[in-house]
């Protein structure tokens, strides 16, 4: 293994920590944005569709930019726009300019998610067996490092200008090293891509929106797991805030230590039976925690959760990436936008089904979900015949 691939691989691990990071770093300065700008709960939450809006258009945007002259590019120009964009919510003044913000933030973030993931796979194809979960549990990191950081900070007094405009310089300094080690994209890639790109619109494949309907589906979950589990213990099971406060804890902990083995899990045992059988440890560990009558027991159970959905999504950004070389981007870009939807649509989907059926009841349909990925994770394992092997083809081979 060469140290160029190794040095690569930490490249890739810099930029997950650095998206993770910055994206909690915003999380964390919310309600201080907030009150800058003098804005309700109602306004916010208005506002907070705009970042999902810029996140989207930015992967969809990133995606086929990618296939076109390389992550190794667009990565460093998502992590600087995203790490820029940081020092805008906390400059905003109005309504007006905080929507801008949060768009222009939203937009960097989803070129970095796009452009990195594609890297990933890049990564993953030179190392020859799975590496993908653990970049994802990097990011986790490093919104958890940012948790940290934003708790010092404002126990410190330290103005959310100061703060964010600190960490913005830092992530554009740290692009810096960290691009000059990304992989180049191979030869053969760059010449398809010059030859086919100006005649031949590519298709999405149906595998595709398989793929990314079923990471719409499991990112839903995690959704409604960052946004409703404390929420459960304290309204279901009458939990104290700070015991409360546990319910995600766990949740996040148990997603984070599972994609950090997943990796291996998946070498032995191949992606579908992870997909399969986490989804439905999902499904049971979530069905436990709604239908539980003790604490205990909820916490035990969004354990379970979190460590079944872990390995569940990154799965699905990998097989998206390999499933054509030279449309790689295009396709994680699919996935990865129908996924952060999802992520957007869990927290809203709840909220009004409170107001038919209990809220334990309504976490029942996170659980179908799960049951619903669990009975389709079969499509990770139907490899198209372009992608079988991922072998070059020799000159004497004709083409498909």
């Amino acid at each position: 293994m060469s140290r160029s691939l190794r040095a690569a691989r930490l490249a890739t691990f810099a930029f997950f920590a650095l998206n993770g990071f910055l994206m909690g770093m915003w999380i964390v300065h919310i309600p201080a944005v907030e009150h800058r700008t003098g804005i309700s709960h109602a306004v916010l939450g208005s506002l907070l569709l705009l970042l999902g809006a810029g996140a989207f258009l930015g992967m969809q945007i990133a995606g086929p930019l990618t296939d076109r002259i390389g992550s190794r590019r667009t990565v460093p120009v998502g992590a600087a726009v995203c790490s820029a964009a940081l020092v805008l919510p906390a400059v905003a003044v109005d309504v007006l300019t905080l929507g801008v913000a949060l768009f222009v933030l939203g937009f960097g973030n989803g070129c970095l998610d796009v452009a990195m993931n594609t890297h990933a796979v890049q990564v993953e194809r030179a190392y020859g067996r799975p590496v993908m979960s653990a970049f994802h549990a990097v990011f986790s990191l490093g919104g958890v490092l940012a948790a940290l950081t934003g708790a010092l900070t404002l126990g410190r007094g330290w103005s959310t200008t100061a703060t964010l405009t600190t960490v913005a310089v830092l992530g554009l300094v740290l692009t810096v090293p960290a691009s000059a080690a990304l992989l180049p994209a191979p030869a053969e890639e760059a010449k398809d891509r010059a030859e086919s790109a100006p005649r031949v619109k590519r298709r999405t494949p149906a595998r595709i929106w398989a793929l990314a309907a079923l990471a719409f589906a499991l990112m839903l979950c995690e959704g409604v797991a960052n946004d409703w589990s404390a929420l459960h213990l304290r309204d279901v099971l009458d939990a104290p805030a700070a015991t409360a406060a546990l319910a995600y804890g766990a949740y996040s902990t148990a997603m984070t230590a599972g994609r950090l083995v997943t990796d291996r899990v998946v070498a032995r045992t191949g992606p579908v039976f992870v997909v399969r059988y986490g989804s439905v440890l999902a499904a049971l560990g979530l069905t436990a925690a709604a239908l539980g009558d003790s604490v205990p027991v909820a916490l035990a159970g969004w354990t379970a959760f979190g460590l079944g959905l872990s390995g569940c999504v990154p799965q699905f950004f990998s097989a998206a990436g390999h499933e054509d070389q030279g449309g790689s981007g295009t396709n994680v870009s699919r996935v990865a936008g129908l996924g952060y939807l999802g992520m957007l649509a869990g927290p809203a989907v709840i909220g009004p089904l409170t107001h038919l059926v209990p809220l334990n009841l309504a976490l029942l349909l996170p659980v179908a979900l799960c049951l619903v990925a669990a009975g389709a994770a079969g499509v990770l394992g139907a490899r198209p015949p372009a992608a079988e092997g991922s072998r070059p083809r020799p000159a004497s081979e004709p083409a498909a």
